[in-house]
Formats: structure tokens, C-alpha cells, sequence
């Protein structure tokens, strides 16, 4: 039976906490992350890898806003979103070609720059939410707004800072081509950042739109339009837990859908943290799913082998 699996990797893994994130740091921690899809490919996955950006494109729209007081228009998001999508995938298509050929697997490595439909409608639209980019003082915050229309929130005393939409996945615009790719045998970066939003007009083309999609509702969506039986989603801790930092915090080895539910409906995993990651899980196995994985980068393997993550299934 033909396995197909979708691993989703966090940005975070790639710029972790406390580096300044220069290229060599960025590609040390690609190829650190890299031994859980080696171990999906030996155990016969063929496999599409989608990943976060969080960190990078902070790092861009920094770089942006140094070039205003030169006059230099900034790049609106969805920009800096396809370009993350080429440099990371650049980065994690180098990094495991490189691993593959020293593990004597011979497989093509391909990035896809990806387009994900929303509606242009959908609730966030009308209330930005998702922070993005530094922190700003209120003149500067003032002046931003001004200037470009962003909306602008103050944040726990730290500043200000630009939100914006985080809207629903719908549909992805090359899903037809990356599960064709992936039937073939070849690995598949795509959907990096959640995807380029974009929603359509009403004579059907494409407009793209400022806004975030959260990476690992796009995975799922991916994973179910490529019939993928297994999404593997990595983050900073070993497995999911109830109670979290309370002192009867309980780590879970198997969640099933229904517990998922009841502990998603009581305030177990919050939006911020886990919740996206268990909606996601849940969204796939209630398509069609087999299971999903949840585990840290550092423990894929041991996770593979049964030692540690958490599975969630029916």
C-alpha cells in the first residue's frame, strides 16, 4: 500500500530562540532538522514538507522599514511571504539533497512557490488579529498607520505592533501539481508560511491580499489534497499535554479525535500555542486521515519508533 505523508516544520526550528538568524545559522538548524524525513523516506513515505516563517518574515519587514527613511517603499506581505517561501525552500531543498545523496537515497528535492485561497470575507478579514513584524512606539506606530493603512495594536506594555488577518485555508492553487509530484517519488517543499493568500474576484481571477495563514491549518489542507494518510507536525515540545505547567500537567500518548474536542472545547490548548495544531489534526483525520504526530524536531526519530509524541486519530 502506497504511503504518503505531509511533515510540517516549524519556523522556529529553522531561527531559534536567543540566534540572530544569519544564513549559516538558519542552515546548521535546516540540516539538524532534517533525520525525521530521512526516517519518513526509509520507512517508505513519499512525502511534501511544508514549514512556518514566522521568524523570517519578521526579519523581512525589519528590512523593509530600514529602507523607508531612504525613501524605499516597503514590500507589502504577501511578497515577503513568496520570497520566505524561496529562500526556505531553497535552504531545506539544498540542505536534503545534500543528506540524501550521503544516505545513498536517490530522490529529487522541488520547492513549489504556493498560492492558498481564502475568502475575502472570512471573519478575520474584518478583525486583525495575527502580529507581525517589531515593535513600534506609539509616534511610530501613528505614523505607520498613516502612512500605510496598517492597523496598528498596542502589546502588554512592549509597544506597538502590526496586525493582521489570519484567514481560513479554502484551496490550494498547485495542489493538483504537488500530488502529482509526490505520486512520482519526488520530496516536495510547498506551502511554506501557510502559502501566498490571495481570494478571487468575482470574474474568477486572483487578487493576493495582506494576511497570514496559519501553517499548520495550510498543512492539513495540503495533506488532504494530496491523500496523505500520516501528517507529521513538529513543535517545541516532546507531546501534547492537558494541564500544561500546572503541576498535574498529564502528557498524552494517544489523543483520540472526540478527547481532542472535548479538551479543545475546555480550554486545554490555547490559541496562541497548541490549539492551531489540534484543530489542524482534527480538521485532516475527520477528511480522511489516518493519524497525525505531534512531537518535538530533536525527538522525530523516537517518535517514529514509538518512544515519544503524541498520536492523534479517530
Amino acid at each position: 500500500m502506497e504511503k504518503k505523508a505531509v511533515l510540517a516544520l516549524g519556523g522556529n526550528a529553522i531561527i531559534k530562540a536567543g540566534q540572530k538568524g544569519v544564513i549559516a545559522e538558519q542552515f546548521q538548524n535546516t540540516r539538524d532538522s532534517l533525520g525525521g524525513i530521512v526516517e519518513l523516506i526509509k520507512r517508505g513515505y513519499k512525502l511534501a514538507i511544508t514549514h512556518g516563517n514566522g521568524p523570517q518574515v519578521g526579519n523581512l519587514l525589519i528590512q523593509q522599514l530600514a529602507g523607508i527613511d531612504k525613501e524605499i517603499a516597503p514590500l507589502p506581505l504577501g511578497i515577503l511571504n513568496a520570497a520566505s517561501e524561496g529562500t526556505m525552500g531553497y535552504m531545506i531543498e539544498q540542505s536534503l539533497q545534500n543528506r540524501l545523496k550521503k544516505s545513498s537515497i536517490n530522490r529529487n528535492v522541488i520547492t513549489i512557490i504556493s498560492q492558498v485561497e481564502v475568502d475575502k470575507n472570512d471573519p478575520s478579514m474584518l478583525n486583525p488579529s495575527k502580529p507581525v513584524g517589531p515593535f513600534y512606539t506609539e509616534d511610530k506606530a501613528n505614523k505607520m498607520k498613516k502612512e500605510f493603512n496598517w492597523t496598528m495594536v498596542e502589546d502588554a506594555g512592549r509597544g506597538y505592533r502590526q496586525v493582521v488577518p489570519s484567514p481560513m485555508p479554502l484551496d490550494i492553487v498547485q495542489s493538483k501539481t504537488i500530488e502529482q509530484l509526490v505520486n512520482e517519488g519526488h520530496i516536495v517543499v510547498a506551502c511554506g508560511g501557510g502559502g501566498i493568500p490571495f481570494f478571487r474576484e468575482d470574474d474568477g481571477s486572483f487578487e493576493g491580499i495582506d494576511a497570514v495563514i496559519d501553517k499548520d491549518f495550510a498543512s492539513a489542507l495540503l495533506a488532504k489534497k494530496i491523500g496523505a494518510d500520516l501528517l507529521v507536525i513538529l513543535t517545541g515540545v516532546e507531546k501534547v499535554a492537558i494541564n500544561y505547567g500546572k503541576e498535574n500537567q498529564e502528557e498524552l500518548d494517544v489523543l483520540l479525535v472526540d478527547d481532542a474536542k472535548k479538551y479543545q472545547a475546555d480550554g486545554q490548548f490555547p490559541k496562541g500555542s497548541m490549539g492551531p495544531k489540534i484543530k489542524a489534526a482534527i480538521q485532516f483525520i475527520e477528511a480522511g486521515g489516518r493519524e497525525v504526530l505531534i512531537t518535538s524536531i530533536d525527538k522525530i526519530v523516537e517518535a517514529f519508533e514509538g518512544k515519544t509524541g503524541t498520536i492523534i486519530k479517530r
